[in-house]
């Protein structure tokens, strides 16, 4: 039955590939939108939705949340329609120029020292530039992900990645943390999301509320005395974004996992509550 549901997935996806190549990004963009948002609820649980969003934003009004939960699909929208331009976005300066890079200078001076580091960030609207920008600065970089659950749809967007957004992609889970370590010996800097629940994580508060939290940013900060660099990308009005690298956090080695993963969850709610709707509320976060 999977099987069927992924066969289906492929075909729709491979199509809208096609139809947003033919219109071009801007056009994509828009069409993209109103497709998320009219199927977006066929798909995710509104129940969940508002469900997370009233653990972080407990004082919105229900017209504010419904707001947010239209950006939100408008947002997911874009993105999709984006992939096809990754490429674009590598090569071609008429859309590198739309990516606004805020510090700049903490990508050159991580590449200079050649000193590894962790990048921590989460799934904010285009998410996949953030790599993309870290390893075109010159940066060693590997960064996790998570395989998708369609089978047929996963090769593609595995080589979308490997090509145009970062070369060293690593897949999450056990095996993924051992060449992790591997990669941060050889002095290669590592990027992952920290906003997912993870099922081998720490019981840490998000949002005042305990969530399955990866502490792989915390384990390097005590095994390598390493820091770790926070990201936000941002979707701007004109269409372009805005690359935010946040100063370097040294760590002390003698804090606590517990500690340091609190730290790091705090900087991703401030994130997020910068602009929710370009978060993704469509996870069961706090499962």
């Amino acid at each position: 039955m999977h099987n069927i549901k992924y066969i289906f997935q492929y075909f729709g996806i491979i199509f809208l590939f096609f139809l947003y190549r033919l219109l071009g990004l801007k056009f994509s963009s828009i069409l993209s939108s109103y497709i998320f948002l009219l199927l977006g609820k066929f798909f995710r649980s509104k129940n969940l939705i508002k469900k997370n969003l009233k653990r972080a934003l407990p004082n919105s009004s229900d017209s504010e949340l419904k707001t947010i939960i239209k950006n939100m699909w408008f947002n997911y929208g874009k993105i999709l329609s984006e992939y096809m331009y990754i490429k674009n976005f590598r090569e071609d300066p008429n859309y590198s120029n739309k990516i606004i890079i805020d510090n700049q200078n903490i990508l050159e001076k991580i590449k200079l020292e050649e000193k590894p580091v962790i990048f921590v960030s989460g799934h904010f609207n285009n998410f996949e530039l953030m790599a993309m920008i870290i390893e075109k600065s010159g940066v060693n970089l590997a960064t996790v992900y998570r395989p998708l659950n369609n089978k047929f749809l996963n090769p593609i967007m595995e080589n979308i990645r490997k090509k145009y957004i970062c070369k060293n992609q690593i897949k999450k889970g056990i095996s993924g943390t051992r060449q992790l370590l591997q990669c941060f010996k050889k002095k290669t800097s590592i990027a992952l999301m920290i906003d997912q629940r993870v099922s081998e994580g720490l019981r840490c508060k998000f949002f005042n509320e305990d969530a399955y939290t990866t502490t792989i940013p915390a384990q390097f900060v005590k095994k390598f005395n390493t820091e770790i660099v926070p990201l936000y990308i941002e979707r701007l009005k004109d269409g372009g974004f805005k690359l935010k690298i946040h100063n370097p956090i040294t760590f002390n080695r003698d804090e606590s996992i517990e500690s340091i993963t609190l730290h790091l969850n705090k900087i991703i709610e401030d994130m997020i509550l910068k602009n929710p709707e370009q978060w993704i509320w469509t996870h069961n976060r706090w499962k």
